[in-house]
C-alpha cells in the first residue's frame, strides 16, 4: 500500500486548526473536524505554503499565554 502523503505528483490541501497548527492533507481525504482548508495545490506548493505561513510552531494558546505573562511582568515594573 502506498502512502498518500508520499506522492510528489499528488494533489493536497493545507489544513489549519484553531491553534494555528498546519497539516498537509491528501486532496481526496475528508477534512477532519476542527480543521479548515487554507490552501490547495500540488505537494511542493503546499509545502511551500506551510513553510511561509507557519513560522511559529507553538500552539496559539501557548503564544497567548506567554504574551499575557509578559504583559503581567511588564506591568509589575
Amino acid at each position: 500500500m502506498n502512502n498518500p502523503f508520499d506522492k510528489p505528483d499528488g494533489r493536497f490541501k493545507v489544513l489549519i486548526n484553531s491553534e494555528g497548527q498546519h497539516s498537509l492533507w491528501p486532496d481526496f481525504a475528508e477534512v477532519p473536524d476542527g480543521w479548515q482548508i487554507v490552501h490547495a495545490g500540488d505537494q511542493q506548493q503546499c509545502l511551500d505554503y506551510v513553510e511561509r505561513s507557519w513560522t511559529d510552531m507553538r500552539p496559539a494558546s501557548l503564544v497567548e499565554a506567554v504574551a499575557a505573562q509578559q504583559r503581567r511582568n511588564d506591568s509589575d515594573h
